[in-house]
């Protein structure tokens, strides 16, 4: 009888040990695919000379008339700086331009306004530049279209520089680390577009890196595109008086 007791213990530690062993084990997952190179196509293609859209990867500007107390930009009032864009730009701002109906609804944005017509959206800080010091994110209605104006400014040597300057239809913003990714509606029911822009240290701007046409859930496709509009120029400070148009609005046009 003890001996027979012993044997089945010895069993059970046995069968123990082994299911232990099993926990966690690493198992096949079956055959793995086989690798394709790359093909290249046509290797005679001549090279193209010149780009296929004559539009600008980054835009930078100072804001004139706008001063930064002790450098530190929580202290710059947005409503400023705002008023300052409008001025240095009265053709996009001015009675006949595309935005001119943002002018009146500012005064709003004023103490004794209307806060609910105020085209201004909350500013978000935070290091864009990766200097130490926080960066800001503004975003305003452009009204009377149905496009939000997206612009990060910095501080550098006591001025206030725009840094990125981009007008969309846009359906969220998110800062991920040091990029900001705009959100906008697509022609299809179910996707959306999102455009993706880093800190580039040689230009000393945000420059446009990613452009994804994404599936966002399910959908049917529309019998009519949504009511977005072609992105307009944003305001750039480039030498060339030519209107400066970023990736993202050459790619949403294209697409739209």
């Amino acid at each position: 009888m003890r001996t027979a007791l012993a044997v089945a213990a010895v069993a059970l530690l046995s069968a123990a040990a082994v299911a232990c062993g099993d926990a966690g084990g690493l198992r096949g997952a079956g055959a793995t695919a086989p690798a394709v190179s790359p093909a290249k196509l046509w290797p005679d293609l001549r090279p193209a000379s010149s780009p296929a859209y004559p539009y600008a990867v980054a835009t930078r500007e100072v804001v004139k008339g706008i001063t930064v107390p002790g450098d530190d930009i929580h202290k710059v009032d947005p409503v400023d700086v705002v008023e300052a864009e409008i001025k240095a730009h009265p053709d996009d701002y001015g009675s006949k331009g595309a935005y001119h109906a943002t002018v009146d609804r500012l005064k709003d944005c004023r103490p004794g306004g209307d806060e609910a017509r105020c085209p201004l959206l909350t500013p978000y800080y935070r290091d864009l530049t990766g200097d130490g010091r926080d960066d800001m994110t503004l975003g305003f209605r452009l009204y009377p279209t149905n496009q939000t104006a997206v612009r990060v400014y910095t501080v550098e040597k006591h001025k206030l520089v725009q840094v990125l300057a981009d007008n969309d239809a846009i359906i969220g913003v998110e800062l991920a680390g040091r990029a900001l990714i705009e959100r906008s509606p697509a022609d299809i029911s179910g996707y959306e577009y999102r455009t993706t822009w880093v800190w580039d240290p040689g230009q000393r701007a945000m420059v446009f890196s990613r452009d994804e046409y994404l599936h966002t859930g399910k959908g049917r496709r529309t019998e009519k595109p949504s009511p977005s509009v072609t992105p307009s120029p944003s305001p750039s400070v480039a030498p060339s008086t030519t209107p400066s148009v970023t990736p993202s609005a050459a790619a949403s046009a294209s697409a739209r």
